[in-house]
């Protein structure tokens, strides 16, 4: 009898598959309004601005280094994953703007949809077993090996993000980069509670 708090192979590959896609759409958006994020992507962007590099490609690349340390803090199962929803995250970056052009669109409503947009798709893909990688893991692996919280070196790397970013994009730019980001974060922490979604 299949135990009905599993999810099925093909439930976890819809939810990735759902997360990724929502996660791609935000990014299309945000990069469109010139806007910047936390964490890896934040990171991906800034570089991305800065360069003229693809998202997608400097996106895989970050993340490389990280897929040793989810193996041994998370996993293999974890870990592979992880590589499969940011290779399919970097691949939907590269091929949406062919298909998917905006004409115009407000920074604060852009913003609001990414946070949207994104939270949802990170909640998809955590429930599933997924994520997309990066400084989340190294957050974690701080956590175990020197008693850091995980979540105070996340709030560190994004403080050290978004004042790069405060030196690269306009104020506005930077202070509706910060509401996607609060928004993304309060969808995460107010959906994402395992006492009451109990399926893995």
């Amino acid at each position: 009898m299949t135990d009905p708090r599993k999810h099925s192979l093909l439930e976890d590959a819809q939810g990735i598959g759902l997360g990724v896609f929502m996660a791609a759409i935000g990014l299309q958006i945000l990069t469109f309004a010139g806007l910047v994020t936390g964490q890896t992507a934040g990171i991906a962007v800034l570089i991305s601005y800065a360069t003229g590099w693809s998202f997608g490609a400097v996106f895989f690349v970050i993340n490389l280094p990280f897929y040793a340390l989810a193996w041994l803090r998370l996993g293999p199962r974890f870990t592979i994953t992880s590589l499969i929803s940011v290779t399919l995250l970097s691949v939907l970056t590269e091929v949406l703007p062919d298909y998917f052009e905006i004409a115009y669109l407000e920074p604060w409503l852009a913003a609001a949809i990414f946070g949207a947009l994104t939270g949802l798709g990170l909640l998809a893909l955590f429930r599933h077993g997924g994520s997309l990688g990066g400084l989340g893991v190294l957050a974690l692996y701080a956590q175990d090996r020197f008693g850091f919280r995980a979540g105070y070196v996340q709030l560190i790397a994004d403080a050290v993000i978004f004042t790069i970013a405060a030196f690269m994009l306009p104020p506005m730019i930077v202070a509706w980069s910060l509401l996607g980001a609060v928004i993304l974060n309060l969808i995460i922490a107010i959906n994402h509670r395992r006492d009451r979604y109990i399926a893995t």
